[in-house]
């Protein structure tokens, strides 16, 4: 791929991260295991899944907020304006 030989399907990932370490802090255990709270318990907003975690909404939201940025979570906007994340790779 980054050689132009061969091209990204639309069904492929497009997740990509410049290093290691990178890719540790994105999918550290602790993170892992939010992303498998969102996808289990699908929560409305943001401050559903701080009561869930017991985690800071500010910390939640700065640690999606990067998750985003590498297309590992999409933050949707819900009814009243909240925000809700979702999953979007596996």
């Amino acid at each position: 791929m980054a050689g132009g030989e061969r091209r990204i399907t639309a069904t492929e990932p497009k997740v990509w991260f410049t290093s290691t370490e990178s890719f540790a802090k994105v999918f550290s255990a602790g993170n892992r295991e939010l992303l498998r709270v969102i996808a289990e318990k699908a929560p409305d907003s943001l401050d559903e899944l701080a009561q869930i975690t017991g985690k800071a909404k500010s910390n939640l939201s700065r640690t999606l907020r990067t998750m985003e940025g590498y297309g590992v979570v999409r933050l949707e906007r819900g009814e009243r304006g909240r925000i809700a994340p979702k999953v979007i790779c596996d």
